[in-house]
C-alpha cells in the first residue's frame, strides 16, 4: 500500500496520529484556566512517585515536581512578581530548569529563557529587550553574566542559583524556605492560555535575537500535540539533550513527554561519543534532535550501544535527507518523525509517514485547519513576486518559494496564531499583506521550500542563505546537501564571499573530510550533481566546523575571512578554470584573483 494510500486508510497509523493530536489539543480553547502547571497538578495526584525528570545532577518525581512549582510560585509572589513582570533565566540544562518557570508563570509572571552561549553585548541585549525585574543566574554562570552587566540599560534584582556570588542573594535557599502547598486560591492570580508564559530568542544567525512571545495556550498545544503525534504513553522516556532554552528542548520535549505520562532524562549538553550510552543505560525509548546533531552521530566512531537501545522514535527537524536512511539503519532507528515549525507561529508541518527527506505535509482533508503557501520570490529584490495586479504568485508543483501562513486570531487557532516579538516593529516585518486578495495578512516564516505533487513539503533553504554567482541564485542548504552526500565528506557548511572585481559572491564551502579525500573526483561529482555556477569556486579544509548550540554551522566568522590565506592556519583551495582543478590559494595567487587577473 502506497503512503498516499496509508493516510485516507480510517484507522491506519498515520490516521491515528492526526486524531490523538487533535482529540489531545481540542479541550484547550474550552478549557481557558488550564495550564501546563495545572497538567503537572493533575499528573502528581494521578502518578505520584512516578518518575518525571531525571537527570545525573537531580530527579524528580511528578510529586517533587509540582511541589518545586508550587514554591517557586510562592517565590515569584512574595517578591511582587505579578501579571506580565519579567524574570530572565540563566542556566544550563538541569531538571530545576522547568521546575523554575513552570512555577514563575503559573502566577502571572513571564520568563525569559536565555542562551547559555552568550555574553557581553549579545547577553545584554536580549536582558534589554526582556526589561525584567528579576533575573536568575545560575553560579557557574555568574562570571559569564557579570559581563553583560555594565551593559544593561534597568537594574533588575539579581539572584544567583545553586552557591554565592558577588551580586544578589541565593534564589535556591529563598525557594526552600516555601511551603510546598499550592498557592491558596483567594491568593492565585488568574491566569489563561491567553497570557504570556516565556519569551523564548531566536538564534540570531541573521540579526540581533528577537524575543519571541509563547503564550501559555501555544505551550498547552505543543504539550498535547506532539504527545499524540509520537504516542507518549507512561513506559516512554525521551533523552534530551538540546538546549533548554530553545523552543524545542525546553519546551515541546519536556511538555509532550509529561503531558504523555512519561519521563524526560535531562543531559547538560550533546556529546557524540556519551550519546548511546546515556541513551542505553537510562533505558530511553525516544530521543529529540535538532539541525546536524544526527550527522555528528552518523560520523562519530562505532559504539557498543548504538544499537543496544530500545529507542522507537526520533523526533525533531534538521534530519537531512542525504544521512536519513544511513543513521536509521546504522542506529537501528525503527521511526524518524520529522516536523516544521516556525517558533513564532502560523506554518506547521509533520511527517507522519516517515518520507526521507521531506519536513511533513498535511492531509487534505485537515488543510483548513494547518493552511499554508508557498510564494514565489526574488532574491535579487529580496521580495515576494507579484502580479500585475499587485498580489503574490502562488508556487506551482515543486518551484521554490516562501513558505507563509494566514494570520488567525482568537484562542480556536492555537497551532499557527503568530504572537509576535517583544518589539512590535520586528513583529511587523514578519507580516505580509495584500498577498492573494486585498486585505489580507500572512506570516513570513523565511524559509524556502518546494512542494511536490503528491503534498510532502521539502525545506530548500533559508532567506540569507542563498546569494547570486553568475546571475543564478545558489542555495547554500542544497550545495551543503551534495557534499554532505559524498563519501568522505563528514561536515560542510557552505557560503558566499566577496570577490573584488566580480559581481555577486562567489561559493565557498568549509569541509571536514578524510585523509584521502580526492580533489579531483570531488569536483567530479559536484559537477555531476549541481549546475556549474553553483560548484563552490573555494574549499576550505578544516578539522572541524564550530556549530552553535542548536547545532547549526556558524558561519559568519569563515564568510568573513573569506579566501583569504593569511585569515587562517586552513588549507583553502581555489577552482582554477585554467587548469581545471582544486590548486591552493597563496598570497601571490589572492592578489591575483582579487586583481582580476584570474578569471573566474
Amino acid at each position: 500500500m502506497s503512503q498516499a494510500e496509508t493516510i485516507q486508510r480510517p484507522g491506519g497509523a498515520v490516521t491515528a496520529a492526526w486524531i490523538r493530536a487533535l482529540e489531545l489539543t481540542a479541550p484547550i480553547p474550552r478549557r481557558p484556566g488550564d495550564i501546563l502547571p495545572d497538567v503537572i497538578a493533575e499528573r502528581a495526584e494521578e502518578l505520584g512517585g512516578a518518575p518525571a525528570l531525571l537527570s545525573n545532577r537531580e530527579c524528580l518525581t511528578y510529586r517533587d515536581l509540582h511541589h518545586r512549582i508550587n514554591q517557586y510560585a510562592r517565590w515569584a509572589l512574595e517578591q511582587g512578581i505579578s501579571h506580565g513582570d519579567c524574570v530572565c533565566l540563566m542556566m544550563p540544562n538541569r531538571p530545576e530548569y522547568l521546575a523554575i518557570w513552570l512555577g514563575i508563570s503559573s502566577v502571572g509572571g513571564v520568563v525569559s529563557l536565555l542562551n547559555t552561549s552568550l555574553t557581553g553585548r549579545s547577553l545584554a541585549h536580549c536582558i534589554n529587550l526582556a526589561s525584567p525585574r528579576h533575573v536568575i543566574v545560575s553560579s557557574e554562570l555568574f562570571a559569564q553574566f557579570a559581563a553583560a552587566l555594565p551593559l544593561l540599560s534597568s537594574s533588575p534584582t539579581i539572584w544567583a542559583h545553586g552557591g554565592p556570588a558577588s551580586h544578589g542573594e541565593q534564589v535556591d535557599k529563598a525557594v526552600e524556605r516555601q511551603k510546598i502547598e499550592p498557592v491558596p486560591e483567594a491568593e492565585q492570580p488568574p491566569v489563561s492560555i491567553a497570557d504570556c508564559a516565556l519569551y523564548v530568542y531566536t538564534s540570531g544567525t541573521t540579526g540581533l535575537p528577537k524575543a519571541i512571545r509563547i503564550s501559555h495556550g501555544r505551550v498547552m498545544q505543543w504539550s498535547h500535540w506532539f504527545a499524540g503525534m509520537i504516542d507518549v504513553q507512561k513506559p516512554d522516556r525521551l533523552y534530551n539533550c538540546l538546549p533548554m532554552y530553545h523552543s524545542v528542548g525546553g519546551i515541546v520535549a519536556p511538555g509532550a513527554i509529561l503531558a504523555g505520562r512519561g519521563s524526560m532524562v535531562v543531559q547538560g549538553r550533546f556529546s557524540a561519543t556519551q550519546f548511546w550510552d546515556d541513551v542505553a543505560r537510562w533505558e530511553c525509548t525516544l530521543f529529540q534532535y535538532i539541525g546536524e546533531l544526527c550527522r555528528y552521530l552518523l560520523h562519530a566512531e562505532p559504539a557498543p550501544n548504538e544499537t543496544r537501545h530500545k529507542i522507537r522514535l526520533a523526533c525533531g527537524n534538521g534530519m537531512r535527507a542525504d544521512i536519513w536512511a544511513a543513521f536509521q539503519k546504522r542506529f537501528a532507528i525503527p521511526r524518524v518523525f520529522e516536523f516544521y515549525a516556525a517558533t513564532e507561529g502560523a506554518v506547521s508541518l509533520f511527517n507522519v509517514e516517515g518520507e526521507i527527506g521531506s519536513i511533513g505535509r498535511v492531509p487534505q482533508y485537515l488543510a483548513p485547519l494547518f493552511p499554508a503557501a508557498l510564494i514565489r520570490y526574488c532574491a535579487e529584490s529580496d521580495a515576494p513576486v507579484r502580479d500585475n495586479r499587485g498580489f503574490c504568485i502562488a508556487c506551482s508543483p515543486n518551484e521554490v518559494g516562501e513558505a507563509i501562513g494566514p494570520l488567525r486570531n482568537g484562542l480556536r487557532h492555537l497551532a499557527n496564531r503568530f504572537e509576535g516579538y517583544v518589539n512590535s516593529h520586528s513583529s511587523e516585518r514578519k507580516i505580509l499583506r495584500n498577498v492573494f486578495q486585498p486585505g489580507d495578512a500572512w506570516f513570513r516564516t523565511g524559509d524556502l521550500m518546494r512542494k511536490d505533487e503528491r503534498g510532502f513539503y521539502f525545506f530548500v533553504d533559508r532567506i540569507g542563505e542563498t546569494f547570486r554567482w553568475k546571475g543564478e541564485n545558489v542555495s547554500c542548504t542544497e550545495v551543503a546537501n551534495v557534499l554532505g552526500a559524498y563519501r568522505g565528506i563528514q561536515h560542510a557548511a557552505v557560503y558566499g564571499v566577496d570577490v573584488a572585481c566580480a559581481d555577486g559572491k562567489a561559493g565557498m564551502a568549509a569541509i571536514v573530510a578524510g585523509k584521502r579525500l580526492d580533489l579531483q573526483a570531488l569536483r567530479a561529482y559536484l559537477a555531476e550533481h549541481l549546475p556549474r555556477f553553483a560548484c563552490p569556486v573555494f574549499l576550505r579544509i578544516r578539522r572541524g566546523i564550530e556549530v552553535t548550540a542548536t547545532f547549526k554551522y556558524n558561519k559568519a566568522d569563515l564568510a568573513r575571512q573569506g579566501f583569504d590565506p593569511h585569515a587562517t592556519k586552513d588549507h583553502i583551495l581555489f577552482f582554477h578554470p585554467g587548469r581545471q582543478r582544486y590548486v591552493p590559494v597563496d598570497s601571490g595567487l589572492f592578489r591575483q584573483i582579487q586583481a582580476g587577473e584570474v578569471r573566474l
